[in-house]
């Protein structure tokens, strides 16, 4: 019996508005201990920045962290759950994006909260479809 993804993610995940810098983000990461941070604007969720997009996106084009804004190496096209839907629809829809977490959003695409692979690992007989997902190459 699938689960609501209510059930498994996790609540108030860590987020900060469009033009944030980098050096921001990657401050929360650390003092979170979160590998990603949600974008906003005006509240609603625009984008998503992982450790691994400041590395690649930014640090190896030798971007200055301290005054670029996440807006510039977010990524902004994201698929998202509410938190009503069932654990079968974030599986699925991490399978078909190659995706390791999801946010989660309420009616009006404010985020609410975040449910990663690991979640999801922990819920009935998901593991063996997630596993793909975790063999995917990262998207850069």
């Amino acid at each position: 019996m699938s689960r609501r993804v209510s059930d498994v993610m996790t609540a108030g995940p860590q987020s900060l508005p469009l033009s944030a810098t980098l050096s921001e983000a990657a401050r929360v990461m650390r003092d979170e201990g979160v590998g990603d941070v949600l974008v906003t604007y005006a509240g609603r969720l625009c984008g998503m920045v992982t450790d691994r997009d400041i590395v690649v996106r930014a640090v190896a084009e030798r971007r200055d962290t301290a005054l670029t804004p996440l807006g510039e190496i977010c990524t902004a096209d994201l698929v998202t759950v509410g938190p009503d839907d069932d654990t079968d629809t974030a599986v699925r829809l991490m399978r078909e994006r190659a995706v390791r977490r999801l946010p989660v959003v309420d009616g009006a695409h404010r985020p609410v909260g975040i449910v990663t692979i690991g979640d999801l690992a922990l819920t009935a007989d998901a593991a063996p479809l997630l596993a793909e997902i975790a063999k995917a190459p990262p998207s850069a």
